[in-house]
């Protein structure tokens, strides 16, 4: 089955929303430096690791995160790492086979993007893994074209969500409306508004993609257009809630989700509020106040705070392996992908080809995505059938409490 014309029309303008809307669903927001955490305290009860060397022939896996460029993130390596090293010193590897980690730096532009993903076919890597970044449509074509699968948290652009060979663990914003729209029929709001800068024709991109979704669950969906250059929002947002939708979401960076959650306190104080994380970092939240967001809905795929034995081998492994990086930062993006990788392996074995991930990846049906209670993958192209590289379009829904953290999380599975 083809994407329709108004997916195919939205999806060419994912990088417009992608930063914004897709790399932000689980964690902090794209724009986050690496200091960030988020509001979510990941605080909570390790353990002991189990004693499962691995000891078989190496298996090479690529690893490209941007470090060095105007978006810096280690935390997303030393995740990975971290995870790489239990893997190969407690987890048994990849179906028995250590990790060689063959990691590469770009710096979130073309050039360094395209270097990283040569160099991935030089080394002859079995699978490539770019957890977070913005130049997947520069990096995926060079690796799929070399038939090595390539594997992310979220996709941020059509080239990901359409090429064969490529992985998507998330479904990123689509997981996100249709959490949304599944929450808000439940909760019998009939109109949802969403808040986007006027940049480019995001706008029509969030409806082509949006709208559909909240219609099937029986929910209205409007967009409030806020220009990029203004420092408040508030006449707008009086404007777009003329029409008195049940709750708002924003799509957007922290500086926005500041000011839009502003102009709610001020024009529609006890409106329900939807938010993605990006609007509840510890930046957003020192500025708008903690009663601003209490009470909001919060949608992620990551609970790092969970006494689920997932999110504690989490905060183990990182406690063991990275302890001087904030576990509530962005280092289980890095973390989910590798963790998923060595599950998925499991029953790889002999010498592992790119062809042999391919397939393991392919067959993955309802594998847990780590330290995420309750949310799966699955690679078969069934998740999403006119997206076939998208893994799930599931995601976590909780409740923000006046301490901001996150309770009565569940898994909502569309």
């Amino acid at each position: 089955m083809k994407p329709s014309h108004s997916v195919k029309h939205a999806l060419r303008t994912a990088a417009t929303v992608g930063a914004v809307a897709v790399l932000a669903v689980g964690g902090l927001s794209a724009c986050a430096d690496d200091s960030s955490s988020g509001s979510g305290d990941s605080a909570g009860a390790t353990s002991a690791l189990p004693s499962n060397a691995a000891t078989g022939d190496p298996i090479k896996v690529g690893f490209i995160t941007p470090e060095g460029g105007p978006i810096t993130v280690p935390m997303v390596r030393e995740g990975g790492e971290a995870a790489t090293e239990y893997l190969n010193n407690n987890g048994g590897g990849i179906g028995g086979h250590k990790i060689d980690l063959v990691v590469c730096k770009e710096q979130e532009d073309p050039a360094s993007a395209t270097s990283c993903a040569n160099q991935m076919v030089e080394q002859k890597v079995s699978v490539v893994v770019a957890p977070f970044g913005s130049q997947g449509a520069v990096m995926l074509p060079i690796v799929a074209g070399a038939g090595i699968p390539y594997v992310a948290q979220a996709p941020v652009s059509m080239v990901e969500m359409m090429t064969p060979g490529a992985f998507m663990l998330s479904g990123g914003i689509l997981a996100v409306f249709a959490g949304q729209a599944a929450t808000a029929a439940k909760e019998g709001v009939k109109k949802v508004a969403v808040v986007i800068s006027d940049a480019g024709d995001a706008a029509s991109s969030v409806k082509a993609i949006g709208e559909p979704t909240f219609k099937a669950a029986g929910v209205e969906m409007d967009v409030i257009t806020i220009p990029a250059s203004a420092a408040d929002p508030t006449p707008q947002i009086t404007a777009g809630l003329a029409d008195n939708p049940g709750a708002v979401t924003v799509l957007g960076e922290t500086s926005q989700c500041i000011s839009t959650i502003k102009a709610l306190q001020t024009a529609a104080p006890t409106v329900k509020k939807y938010l993605i994380a990006s609007c509840l970092d510890k930046q957003v939240i020192d500025s708008v106040g903690a009663d601003a967001v209490t009470g909001a809905k919060a949608f992620t795929t990551v609970k790092l705070d969970s006494d689920d034995p997932s999110s504690e081998l989490y905060r183990s492994v990182m406690a063991t392996y990275a302890p001087d990086t904030d576990p509530a930062g962005l280092a289980y993006l890095g973390y989910q992908v590798m963790m998923s990788l060595g599950e998925v392996g499991k029953s790889l074995t002999g010498p592992v080809t790119p062809q042999d991930f391919m397939t393991a990846l392919s067959s993955a049906k309802d594998v847990p995505l780590p330290a995420a209670p309750g949310l799966t993958f699955t690679c078969d192209g069934s998740a999403v059938p006119q997206l076939k590289t998208l893994c799930s379009k599931s995601i976590l829904v909780s409740d923000v409490n006046a301490d901001t953290k996150l309770e009565n999380t569940v898994a909502v599975n569309n």
